[in-house]
């Protein structure tokens, strides 16, 4: 039987906001510690703490397709990704994300997928990373978990994006900053996996579903 899904992801928003004493990690419920289909995450970069973000602000050069940043609050409903399977297939929502394998993720105030390509990122020489209003496999990402004891995604532990057409990882620093329109944003761009300081996020606030019961 399948979990009463829109209750529980109410009680995903306060879980995450409980921390366990003596942590900065909040405790959460054993159902809603992994990652799911269907869920709307915010992603943080692991070593600047700014959430992965987009807007209505394409890029100046490159394609020109809608910006994706990095930014340092946490309340902005832009910094929003619902968690989709690979292009042409599916999974259920409350689903967990095994480690290794490969989704979308699609902005939730824009609809617009997570994506890389060819083109140069405006500031870092890495790939440009844009939100793109199409469907192709240029969205899609390999969830490479940090730590290899892992099976499955999990909320507030390190993983790796790693672009499954270009073999990039979706990266960050503090070396990349904008000015204006969008003045302290960081770029946010795909590169080797030699910037491993720079490629590790973890998925903290959102509404999480509670992981599917099995039949």
């Amino acid at each position: 039987m399948r979990s009463i899904i829109s209750s529980l992801a109410c009680v995903a928003m306060v879980a995450s906001t409980v921390l366990a004493a003596g942590s900065s990690v909040p405790e959460i419920d054993d159902e809603f510690q992994k990652v799911t289909c269907g869920s709307n995450i915010k992603l943080t970069h692991e070593k600047t703490l700014f959430r992965l973000h987009s807007h209505q602000i394409p890029y100046g050069s490159g394609s020109g397709q809608q910006s994706i940043t990095a930014v340092p609050t946490k309340d902005d409903t832009n910094s929003l990704w619902l968690v989709m399977a690979q292009l042409a297939h599916t999974c259920d929502r409350g689903e967990p994300v095994p480690c290794g394998s490969i989704v979308r993720l699609k902005h939730v105030n824009t609809k617009k997928f997570l994506h890389s390509h060819q083109h140069q990122s405006p500031m870092s020489g890495g790939l440009e990373v844009s939100a793109y209003e199409g469907s192709d496999d240029g969205d899609n990402w390999t969830v490479e978990c940090a730590n290899k004891k892992d099976k499955f995604w999990m909320r507030e532990a390190p993983v790796h994006l790693v672009h499954t057409n270009t073999g990039k990882y979706l990266a960050t620093s503090g070396r990349h900053v904008y000015g204006n329109p969008i003045p302290g944003q960081q770029e946010v761009a795909a590169h080797g996996a030699n910037t491993a300081t720079e490629n590790g996020w973890m998925a903290q606030e959102g509404v999480y579903f509670a992981e599917k019961e099995e039949l």
